[in-house]
């Protein structure tokens, strides 16, 4: 009999304790939750205290027999999934569906995977909390009531295959509502003016000393004038500031400043850097990566301090211990930092060596001495005018935390670097004029959010928890309500006057403004969804309504409230609001915009949102004719779109003459203007324009299509003509009853007879079959190979069954 089983929830994390633990400890991995709600099933019993009614997914009855085997041989079983929600319902789903006995089953948690933390908590375990399990239990059912019953309701008002979330939602407004605040931007000019003065230098050189107006001017009138003022002008310093600033280092990380900063410094999604965080806590090397905390170990701020005297100094060093101020924090982790921190570097991939780089060097910084600077502000005044000009320069006296860390900011502007020093200047000098400049400038319209700063939005509003920021990230653009994308900026026109050598130059110069990278664009069925839920669903949609439910989580979590009545509350409110939704009879579909008349026919031209996306209509339902629908193109939008713009759409499809007796077409889909030709469909390229394209250059394309398709098809067998050998974007494979199946590169894919082929694939089921079952896993399969035929989305059926269960306690 084995004495100690230990059940984790990863597998990396499993390999790493099983080094720490001796013989007598088995460790094994659940690979996540072993059950949960069904899938296409309501799974709650509403007028059964919302009992939970869970399930063993398929691919996970082998492992749950598996550890059951294992925990009936132990003598004692420790279960040591994460201390977080999530990891104490996990523990509690081991314990409920392993039919484990309170006597011989220990509950351990750490955050750091080193051989004294597991040790510690060995000697140290407890129970379950059944408080953190009924938190992760409400919110999971919560979600579930609002993704259940809202749904429908989007597919009834909205379009088919939509789907709503709770957290989700409100991630989606915030991004619809800026960008609306930007379309509704109005720019204002105005001129900054800046001037170039020469003064000595310490051995006497001049060098030019820049200054800047201490005000915008609003006209070009009025900068011309002050410009005349200034022909002639003495310029003299009027007074001299200079005072110590002191720079304190960031905090450590938590999860939200992690991704944020991650982002801005390496260029990761929010799902990559939790991932590959994922992998170094699971190594060993960092500690856990989801935490609200500031707050380091005695034994972090120690070893920290010791490392910062190795390798800079004494005066280097400035323990601290930070508070967490983050709106609702939870959970009584230790801030995000390397388990050793001698360790300046680590073995591994390219992303987690950048990674663990970023996370020690904020770790260090944050137990340095502060930065000591000195910043000079010089006045300058000007003769005739009760304006003054400023110069300022900035010098670092001491680096401090500025020696290995500088924090980086979303937006630009958000810190201006000053670090320049000022010549020698003194009270009452006089000052040599050079070019001084009015720039006319434009204010700035709000910036769309990137992924780091809606997590730090999301945060600020008390809004999803450290575990929840990437996968509502993801899961909004993998919805369609939001696009990650680029923007190209725009040519923009500006004034500039310049006065030198007592002439005043004025020159139009032009710009590129706007241009944004990786940021998140509402689609129009996320605008459309939001307004939708927006007005019939205000309180989902409500910032503090969604913030005051985290909040009551947590008092679930404490242990101050029962989950059940919390649920009542919520569905006591929220159902009858579906149920009255759902039965109200509006004139115009959800989002539909008339945008006027067709000219000739004066039928009324519409914007909605489609079956397969957003379409132009023209005509109604009550005409005498069908109506006519175009769909939209990529970058057009259902509320900017004009008249014009949409009869556009109607141009194609048009055809272009004959090509081996069949007709030759152009047409427009979801993906753009493609070529029709008996019954082939073959993508435009973007230096084509579809309204101009010859029936030559067609059959151009049509011959390439055909060319390509005939190197991707390698052998068909007239015995099994569902078995095919195919060349496709990754090698050739074998493609059989709808699945793909690899081929060993040794092998020769023209030499393949049936006979093989189906041996292959029989080895490739039988290792499938044979594999432990690991949600995570990628099928052994070759993904298909992309069509150029446009797409279309299968009708979601409706399923909403109420099944009870008996839910035990320990």
């Amino acid at each position: 009999m084995q004495k100690n089983l230990v059940i984790v929830e990863s597998p990396a994390k499993a390999k790493t304790i099983e080094k720490f633990l001796g013989k007598d400890f088995k460790v094994l991995s659940s690979y996540g939750h072993i059950r949960d709600l069904k899938k296409k099933e309501f799974s709650i019993d509403i007028e059964k205290n919302f009992n939970p009614h869970y399930e063993i997914p398929a691919d996970k009855k082998t492992l749950v027999n598996t550890l059951k085997a294992e925990a009936a041989n132990a003598t004692t079983v420790w279960l040591a999934s994460d201390e977080d929600r999530e990891g104490e319902a996990i523990a509690w789903h081991l314990y409920e569906v392993l039919n484990l006995k309170p006597e011989n089953t220990k509950r351990i948690v750490f955050h750091e995977i080193t051989k004294t933390a597991i040790l510690k908590a060995i000697e140290q375990p407890r129970d379950i909390d059944l408080n953190l399990v009924n938190a992760q239990q409400a919110r999971r059912i919560l979600d579930r009531i609002v993704g259940f019953e809202l749904s429908p309701v989007l597919w009834k008002k909205v379009k088919p295959a939509l789907s709503a979330g709770r957290v989700q939602s409100v991630a989606v407004r915030l991004i619809v509502e800026r960008e609306r605040e930007i379309h509704a931007f109005k720019t204002e000019a105005s001129y900054r003016v800046t001037a170039i003065f020469l003064v000595p230098d310490t051995d006497g050189k001049l060098v030019e000393m820049k200054a800047e107006l201490a005000r915008r001017i609003k006209t070009k009138k009025e900068a011309k004038a002050f410009l005349d003022a200034c022909q002639g002008a003495t310029f003299t310093i009027d007074d001299i500031s200079t005072r110590p600033i002191k720079k304190t280092p960031p905090a450590p990380f938590t999860t939200s400043t992690l991704q944020q900063e991650a982002a801005r410094k390496l260029g990761y999604t929010v799902a990559q850097t939790m991932m590959i965080a994922q992998r170094l806590y699971e190594s060993g090397l960092i500690t856990y990566m989801r935490t609200d905390s500031v707050n380091l170990s005695e034994y972090a701020t120690t070893s920290s301090k010791e490392a910062i005297i190795q390798m800079m100094g004494e005066r280097y060093v400035h323990s601290r211990h930070f508070e967490t101020k983050t709106k609702g924090a939870q959970e009584a982790h230790e801030a995000i930092r390397p388990t050793y921190m001698e360790h300046q570097s680590i073995e591994g991939s390219s992303q987690e060596k950048k990674l663990y780089s970023l996370i020690w060097k904020r770790t260090i910084a944050s137990q340095m001495a502060d930065a000591e600077l000195e910043k000079t502000t010089a006045n300058i005044s000007i003769t005739n005018s009760s304006d003054f000009f400023t110069a300022t320069g900035e010098i670092i006296k001491f680096d401090g935390f500025l020696r290995v860390y500088r924090e980086s900011y979303d937006d630009d502007n958000e810190q201006e670097d000053e670090s320049h020093l000022l010549p020698p200047l003194t009270k009452g000098q006089k000052l040599e004029q050079g070019p001084i400049m009015a720039t006319e400038r434009f204010t700035q319209r709000p910036p769309r959010y990137t992924e780091a700063s809606l997590v730090r939005k999301l945060e600020e509003l008390g809004i999803g928890r450290p575990s929840t920021y990437a996968p509502t990230i993801s899961t909004i653009q993998q919805r369609e309500y939001v696009e990650k994308g680029n923007k190209e900026g725009e040519k923009r026109t500006f004034n500039v006057l310049t006065l030198k050598d007592n002439q005043i130059n004025d020159e139009t110069n032009s710009e590129i403004t706007g241009t944004e990278k990786a940021k998140l664009f509402p689609t129009d069925t996320g605008t459309v969804v939001n307004d939708f839920l927006t007005e019939y669903f205000p309180d989902i949609l409500d910032y503090n309504f969604t913030a005051n439910v985290e909040k009551e989580f947590d008092e679930i979590a404490e242990g101050d409230v029962q989950w059940t009545s919390i649920m009542k509350n919520f569905y006591e409110q929220f159902h009858p609001s579906v149920e009255k939704t759902l039965s109200i009879k509006t004139e115009h579909k959800v989002g539909e915009r008339i945008l006027g008349e067709e000219p000739g026919t004066g039928k009324t031209v519409s914007v909605k949102i489609g079956r397969f996306g957003p379409v132009v209509q023209i005509g109604t339902v009550d005409d005498e004719e069908k109506p006519r629908f175009a769909s939209m193109k990529k970058g057009q939008s259902l509320e900017t779109i004009t008249l014009e713009e949409a009869l556009d759409l109607f141009k194609l499809p048009r055809t272009i003459g004959e090509y081996e007796g069949v007709t030759v077409s152009v047409g427009a889909g979801r993906f753009g203007p493609y070529i029709q030709h008996n019954k082939v469909y073959v993508s435009l390229p973007k230096t084509l324009d579809p309204m101009k394209i010859t029936l030559e250059e067609a059959e151009q394309l049509i011959l390439e299509k055909r060319i390509k398709e005939a190197k991707r098809h390698i052998k068909k067998f007239e015995e099994e003509p569902e078995l095919e050998i195919l060349n496709g974007r990754y090698g050739p494979y074998i493609t059989y009853k709808g699945k793909n199946y690899k081929i060993p590169k040794d092998i020769v894919p023209q030499d393949l007879n049936l006979e093989s082929c189906m041996g292959l694939i029989k080895i490739q089921e039988e290792k499938e079959a044979e594999a432990p079952a690991n949600p995570k896993a990628k099928p052994n399969v070759k993904k298909e190979e992309p069509k150029d035929e446009p797409k279309t989305k299968a009708k979601p059926k409706s399923k909403m069954k109420t099944k009870t269960t008996t839910t035990k306690k320990i």
